[in-house]
C-alpha cells in the first residue's frame, strides 16, 4: 500500500524528458551515414529496405532498454548473468570493445573527418590530415573525460539541437529541390526483390544501437526511477510510451536520410560510404561555406559522443577489473581509438561488420529473452539452449562477412561450404535464426518439464 502511495504519475513534461534522453542516447551525428548509404544501395526498393533497417536500428535498441528495465539490470553484464559470470564478463567485454575502442569510438573521429574536413582538403593529404585530426580529437576526449566535466554535456545540449536544425534545413532544401527521383533510382543487386528487407535489416547492425542500449540503457531506467516511478512494470510502461516518441523521432530522421540517399543517385554515383555521400549533398546545396559549418558542428557533436564512450568504457572496465585504474583504462581506450581511427572510415566499416554479424544475433536473443523472461521465470536453461544454438551459426556468419583475406582463405571457404550445406537462410546471413528457434523450443521444453515435475513431486509429498 505504501508503494502505491509513493508511485508518481508522470506529466507530459516528464515523458518529454525521457523521450529526449532516449533520442539523445540513440541518435548521434555518426548515425546519419548509414541510412543515407542504405538509400543509395536500395534505390527504388527503399521501402522494404528502410523497414528492415528500422527493426534493427530503432525497434531493437528500444527493446534493449526495456530488457534492462524488466530484468532490473545495471548494465550489459547483468543481461548475460543467467548464463553465469564467465559468459556475462566475456559478453560485456565484447560489447564494450565493439562500441568502444575497436570500432565505435574510432568511428566518431573518422565520420567527423570524412564528412566534415576531408572534402575541404587537397587530394593526397588525407592520411596525414587524419593522423593529426584524430590525435587532436582523442587528446581532447581524454582531457575532458579525466574528470567529470559538465562543460561537455552543456556543449552537447547546445550544439546537438543546432546540428539537428541544420539537418532539418538540408532536408527542406533537398526535398524542395530533389537531385533525382525516388521511383527511377536503380538498386544494387543485393537490394532486388525480397532481399531488400533482409539487407536493410543487416545494415541496421552498423548503428550499434542495440549494443549501446544494453550498455547505457540503465541511464534511461535510472532517470525514470528518479522521477518517482518505483514499480518495474510501470518503469517498463513509461519506457515504452516515451520510446514511441523518442525513437519515433529517430525513425523519422532515418527515413528522411534514406530518401535523401535515394534522390542523390540522380546526381552522384554510389559512394563508398554514407560519409562521402553526405558531403557531396551538402556541397551541392550549400557549397564550401555550408561544408565548413557542417565540419565544425559534426566534429563537436561526434566529440561529445566520443567522450561519453571512452569514459563509459573506462568506468565499466575499472568496475570489473579494479586492479587497473580508471585513468589507465581511459588512456588505453583513447590510444586504441586513435590507432584504429587511422585505418580510415571505409576500413573500419568493413572490419566492424563481421563482428556485428556475430554480436548482434547474441544481443538480439538475449534482449528478447530478457523482455519475455517473466514468462519463464528467467530460467537459465532457456537462456543456455538459445545461446548455445545461436553462437556457432553466428560465428559462421561472421567468418563469411570478413574481408577476402579471411573469408576467401581455406578456413573461410570450409566454413562457407558447411554453412550453406547444413544451415537454412545462410544465403541471407541469417543462419543463426532457425537454430535459435530450435534452442528456444528445447529450453522451454526443459523449463516446463521442470515446472510440471516439481509440482508433481510437491503434490506427492503433500
Amino acid at each position: 500500500m505504501l508503494n502505491k502511495l509513493k508511485e508518481k504519475k508522470l506529466t507530459k513534461k516528464d515523458y518529454f524528458v525521457v523521450s529526449s534522453l532516449l533520442f539523445g542516447l540513440f541518435f548521434g551525428a555518426g548515425n546519419l551515414i548509414f541510412p543515407l548509404h542504405l538509400g543509395q544501395l536500395a534505390g527504388h526498393n527503399w521501402g522494404p529496405a528502410v523497414l528492415g533497417f528500422l527493426v534493427t536500428g530503432v525497434l531493437l535498441p528500444l527493446l534493449s532498454v526495456l530488457a534492462i528495465s524488466i530484468t532490473r539490470s545495471e548494465g550489459v553484464y547483468d543481461i548475460g548473468r543467467p548464463l553465469g559470470p564467465a559468459f556475462a564478463l566475456v559478453f560485456m567485454v565484447l560489447i564494450h570493445a565493439t562500441i568502444g575502442p575497436f570500432f565505435g569510438t574510432p568511428r566518431t573521429a573518422t565520420v567527423s573527418f570524412a564528412v566534415g574536413l576531408a572534402p575541404l582538403l587537397p587530394a593526397g593529404s588525407t592520411k596525414v590530415a587524419l593522423f593529426v585530426f584524430s590525435a587532436c580529437f582523442f587528446l581532447v576526449a581524454y582531457l575532458f573525460s579525466r574528470k567529470e566535466n559538465k562543460i561537455v554535456s552543456n556543449v552537447g545540449k547546445l550544439l546537438n539541437p543546432v546540428f539537428l536544425a541544420l539537418l532539418a534545413l538540408v532536408f527542406f532544401v533537398a526535398f524542395l529541390h530533389p537531385l533525382g527521383s525516388l521511383s527511377t533510382a536503380t538498386p544494387t543487386k543485393e537490394y532486388l526483390g525480397q532481399t531488400s528487407f533482409i539487407n536493410g535489416f543487416l545494415e541496421g547492425y552498423n548503428t550499434m544501437d542495440a549494443l549501446a542500449g544494453l550498455a547505457f540503457g540503465v541511464t534511461v531506467v535510472t532517470a525514470i526511477r528518479s522521477m518517482g516511478v518505483k514499480r518495474e512494470t510501470n518503469v517498463a510502461v513509461v519506457t515504452a510510451k516515451a520510446g514511441v516518441f523518442g525513437m519515433g523521432a529517430v525513425a523519422l530522421i532515418y527515413l528522411l536520410l534514406t530518401l535523401l540517399g535515394v534522390q542523390s543517385l540522380g546526381k552522384f554515383k554510389l559512394s563508398a560510404d554514407g560519409g562521402v555521400a553526405f558531403s557531396q549533398i551538402v556541397n551541392q546545396y550549400a557549397g564550401v561555406a555550408g561544408q565548413a559549418i557542417l565540419a565544425a558542428l559534426i566534429t563537436v557533436t561526434c566529440l561529445t559522443t566520443a567522450i561519453g564512450l571512452v569514459a563509459a568504457f573506462a568506468q565499466d572496465f575499472h568496475k570489473h577489473f579494479p586492479k587497473v585504474s580508471y585513468h589507465t583504462w581511459l588512456v588505453l581506450s583513447c590510444a586504441s581509438s586513435f590507432f584504429f581511427a587511422n585505418f580510415g572510415l571505409e576500413t573500419i566499416l568493413a572490419w566492424s561488420l563481421p563482428f556485428l554479424m556475430f554480436l548482434y544475433p547474441l544481443a538480439m536473443v538475449l534482449i528478447l529473452l530478457s523482455v519475455f523472461s517473466p514468462l519463464f521465470k528467467r530460467d537459465s536453461y532457456v537462456y543456455f539452449f538459445v545461446v548455445l544454438f545461436t553462437v556457432v551459426p553466428a560465428f559462421f556468419d561472421m567468418v563469411a562477412t570478413f574481408p577476402a583475406v579471411i573469408s576467401q582463405s581455406n578456413f573461410g571457404k570450409a566454413v562457407y561450404a558447411f554453412q550453406h550445406h547444413y544451415l537454412p537462410l545462410a544465403d541471407y546471413s541469417l543462419s543463426w535464426l532457425v537454430p535459435a528457434l530450435v534452442g528456444l523450443a528445447l529450453g522451454l521444453a526443459v523449463h516446463f518439464y521442470k515446472e510440471v515435475f516439481v509440482k508433481t513431486q510437491a503434490s506427492e509429498m503433500d
